[in-house]
């Protein structure tokens, strides 16, 4: 019933995108090139889909890849054709070749602006700086600065050298304290094993700290058993180690400075839909009230559910997540991605009155395998005293 949904679907985006093509070229030879591309396309993607429904299956990938891309290209063709059409009702006459015209050339820009996400836009890592203020903050950490990553996704990897450059960008910020807010892989702990040698790099003078995210707990794969399971899990948090990441599971450690100190506290994977494994109690046990606190949670509903309902303040949580779903637009004021209809907010700051959540876009990729618009993130917070 699924694959008649989608045949039905593409069949008549595919008749309205023909229609719109006709007013450019009537020529014989238009309507049996369209249909032998889009139908080619959707019948790989069927194939695939019947074959295999693993993401790391390179047929599974190119075919779910190119139906994406035309799919989302033809969108843009139609929508723009409707608008014109909309118009032509009131207005009366044909369509304008103009109109289409316009259709075509901004549905050609589509396609290749996913080409670019796909080879060039994935590894496209930016730093993105916040400075927050807070009236709490010990003095002696005023203008402290922390440097993020998350959603390494390292099963996704292939190109070695864009992602040492990701890395290096990393070390470049000179950061006071790194850290690392979960989903070190796809599935298997494995997949870090290439890149060892690339993200044990990382250095910073208060050390490098991580937690978990919810794909690093094998959930989503079929395991021979349930040791198999575990002892991937075991084998992660090792490779944690190796990396020279302090793995926080519901815990904390203390920074000190200047005879002054804050906690740092991190917590396994808390998120809605997603698995509520953290304990925010252990990991603050000890911890004193008044004490400024930094926490690491991977998912970034576990801030709203639990996080801001803590009796103890809790100054800033660092999560990551979403991804941005690696689709969608962030210039000229606009902000916009279609996962802000899984999560109100999804990127970047929010909060205030000294409360902060920050989410990390992601340092890698995860299913589609690009970045378009919302591009890979190293994020860098000075914390700073607010004056009273």
């Amino acid at each position: 019933m699924p694959l008649l949904i989608i045949v039905f679907a593409v069949l008549a985006l595919n008749w309205l995108v023909l229609s719109g093509i006709y007013v450019l070229s009537a020529a014989f030879w238009v309507a049996p090139v369209f249909w032998a591309i889009s139908g080619g396309i959707t019948a790989a993607l069927i194939i695939a889909i019947i074959r295999t429904r693993s993401a790391t299956d390179l047929y599974f990938k190119v075919a779910s890849h190119a139906f994406l891309i035309l799919f989302v290209a033809e969108l843009v063709f139609a929508a723009i054709l409707l608008t014109g059409d909309t118009y032509r009702l009131i207005a009366g006459g044909p369509r304008s070749i103009y109109w289409t015209g316009f259709a075509a050339a901004l549905s050609g820009l589509t396609i290749l602006v996913f080409l670019y996400g796909i080879t060039r836009g994935k590894y496209a890592y930016r730093v993105i700086r916040h400075t927050l203020y807070f009236e709490d903050l010990p003095a002696a950490f005023d203008g402290f600065t922390i440097t993020q990553i998350s959603d390494i996704h390292a099963g996704s990897f292939a190109n070695q050298a864009a992602v040492q450059k990701g890395i290096d960008l990393v070390n470049k910020q000179r950061s006071d304290l790194f850290v690392f807010t979960g989903d070190l892989v796809n599935n298997k702990a494995d997949e870090i094993r290439p890149w060892l040698a690339h993200f044990r790099q990382i250095k910073a003078p208060y050390g490098q700290f991580s937690v978990l995210g919810n794909h690093d707990y094998g959930d989503y794969i079929k395991w021979p058993d349930e040791q198999s399971k575990k002892n991937n899990l075991q084998q992660l948090k090792q490779y944690h180690a190796e990396l020279g990441f302090r793995l926080l599971l519901d815990e904390h450690i203390v920074l000190h400075k200047d005879g002054q100190h804050i906690v740092l506290a991190g917590v396994e994977n808390w998120g809605i839909g997603f698995g509520k494994r953290g304990d925010l109690k252990q990991a603050l046990n000890g911890a004193g009230p008044r004490d400024f606190k930094i926490l690491l949670s991977h998912d970034p509903t576990h801030w709203q559910e639990e996080v801001l309902r803590f009796p103890d303040k809790i100054n800033l949580t660092l999560s990551g997540h979403t991804h941005g779903m690696q689709f969608g637009i962030e210039a000229l004021g606009i902000k916009w991605s279609p996962v802000k209809y899984r999560y109100p907010h999804w990127a970047g700051i929010t909060g205030n009155d000294g409360t902060y959540l920050n989410i990390n876009r992601g340092f890698g990729f995860l299913g589609f395998s690009g970045r378009v618009g919302i591009w890979p993130e190293i994020t860098v917070i000075e914390l700073r005293k607010k004056a009273y």
